[in-house]
């Protein structure tokens, strides 16, 4: 376990650059041969605002990378976090808790207040205007976002404690996970429903990119749906009844244009419909 960690301290770039394209073209691919939606979209065309947002982010998070760094060599050199403050436990589980509260501060606690707060809900709006949602769509993120996930992140790494091999292996997983909940794919109802239980499936996921409120605020875990279930944010949806996009930008073609994304958060916003669950 110990070598497995220090594995992920030293990620080499060419490692996480395979990990982001091989992860994306495996479900490209299991996508294409089993859709749980037959969309009628032009995949390439589809893909290239979602791919040029991966792009970017990868830039802002390679950018600022050293942060990163400075902060997990920081905290565990000044022995300051939960991780650090518990008793002796076991490797593994030290290594569980670290990626499980990682993915709370990292993934779940921005996402959520991304849709509680206008201005950052608004950002956040470029990743839900995509109609099509499919793998490509999990790292379509304005610049603004990732910057605003990146602080999340950051601000984690200081509560946890958590060390650099910690950091790049929620990462890694992370980056994972969300290819696969974005992805287009049709598993089995009842796979799907018992693998929810504990990691964010597919269906789960994209009930969260259902058009409308109360669903729109739901499901807002990544990798662990843990803390959807603690915290009264799952919600559930026959996978028959998704319509996914925004109801208050109900045009894709013109949000599927990156200048118009770019913009997207400084648009002017109308009241969002609820309906009855």
């Amino acid at each position: 376990m110990q070598d497995f960690l220090n594995y992920f301290e030293t990620i080499p770039s060419s490692h996480r650059s395979l990990i982001l394209v091989g992860g994306l073209t495996f479900f490209w691919l299991l996508e294409s041969a089993n859709p749980l939606f037959k969309f009628n979209y032009k995949k390439w065309q589809h893909a290239f605002p979602n791919i040029f947002f991966t792009l970017t982010t990868i830039i802002i998070n390679f950018v600022l990378a050293f942060l990163l760094l400075k902060s997990a060599d920081w905290v565990v050199l000044n022995n300051f976090g939960i991780l650090n403050w518990l008793p002796d436990i076991p490797l593994w589980l030290y290594v569980v808790l670290g990626v499980l509260f990682m993915d709370f501060f990292g993934a779940y606690l921005p996402h959520f207040v991304e849709h509680k707060i206008k201005p950052l809900w608004m950002v956040h709006l470029v990743h839900h205007t995509d109609h099509y949602v499919d793998t490509t769509t999990a790292n379509r993120h304005h610049p603004i976002e990732s910057v605003i996930r990146f602080v999340f992140t950051l601000f984690g790494v200081f509560v946890i404690g958590a060390p650099m091999g910690i950091v790049m292996l929620y990462q890694s997983l992370s980056l994972v996970a969300t290819q696969f909940t974005h992805a287009n794919i049709k598993l089995p109802i009842s796979i799907d429903r018992i693998l929810s239980y504990v990691l964010v499936s597919p269906d789960m996921h994209k009930v969260h990119h259902h058009y409308v409120l109360p669903y729109t605020d739901s499901n807002y875990g990544n990798i662990f749906s843990v803390w959807d279930r603690l915290l009264g944010t799952y919600m559930y949806l026959d996978r028959e009844k998704l319509v996914f996009g925004v109801d208050v930008f109900p045009n894709e073609v013109e949000n599927g244009q990156i200048n118009n994304l770019l913009k997207q958060p400084f648009q002017k916003y109308k009241k969002p419909t609820i309906i009855n669950p």
